[in-house]
């Protein structure tokens, strides 16, 4: 078990190093952004687009919101009264899920809070008003702080990659496929939002960032019962005594 969270952690620490190097030393964000970005025009096309605006900012998100809750009170209900026909594996991946579901959208808007980063539209490069500031240069004096990094957007889908603790550790191949299906269209639903100019690349890319870290954790403190929890239904737990 040890083995494994250092993997985790190792890999964890390994891919923050790229990110920060592509926010740091390279001009990727940048590039990117003028790809969809009009300037004989002045706008983001995609800015206003139905697909991108209404569909994966609106209705999508509220979608993903009505799955969060579903999640976190089918977690709840079982902490509560464990339902009997549940294995402990399908228990912990409920649980697993359901703080996932609250705790990774959570994590990441109070970082974006933090940030001092402003999206793209708003950057003087762009039509706006504020100078483009890497991660780790600090912000010009009188310029107020952007709060667009991480994004936030993505994170209303990437608490799914909690779905593979339904198979960790017994099914590992399995839970790493169902993880990165999980985290391919939650990095799909963060790149409409950098079509729009909402976001650059690495700002989604922190944000799943803070999602495996977030989950990992939840299953680390879910695996070792810290909230109560226990994987033998209750009604069971009566009979035996």
């Amino acid at each position: 078990m040890m083995l494994k969270i250092s993997r985790g952690v190792l890999a964890l620490t390994a891919s923050a190093a790229l990110i920060l190097w592509l926010g740091q030393s390279t001009d990727v964000d940048l590039r990117l952004a003028d790809m969809v970005y009009d300037r004989a025009r002045g706008v983001f096309p995609w800015q206003h687009a139905w697909l991108a605006e209404q569909f994966n900012h609106v209705i999508l998100k509220a979608l993903l919101s009505c799955l969060a809750g579903a999640a976190v009170v089918l977690a709840l209900w079982d902490a509560w009264r464990p339902r009997a026909n549940w294995g402990p594996a399908r228990r912990l991946g409920m649980r697993v899920l359901g703080m996932s579901a609250i705790s990774v959208p959570v994590v990441v808007s109070l970082l974006k809070r933090a940030s001092t980063s402003h999206c793209p539209w708003d950057l003087e490069r762009y039509g706006g008003h504020a100078p483009y500031i890497r991660l780790l240069e600090l912000m010009p004096a009188g310029v107020e702080p952007g709060h667009c990094l991480p994004g936030g957007h993505a994170s209303s889908a990437l608490w799914l990659i909690a779905i593979s603790a339904f198979w960790w550790p017994e099914q590992p191949r399995k839970a790493l496929g169902v993880g990165a299906l999980m985290m391919a269209f939650a990095l799909g639903v963060g790149f409409m939002q950098q079509l729009r100019g909402a976001h650059f690349l690495t700002h989604t890319l922190w944000s799943a960032w803070v999602a495996c870290l977030v989950v990992m954790a939840n299953y680390s403190l879910a695996k070792r019962r810290m909230f109560g929890y226990s994987s033998v239904p209750r009604n069971a737990a009566l009979t035996n005594q």
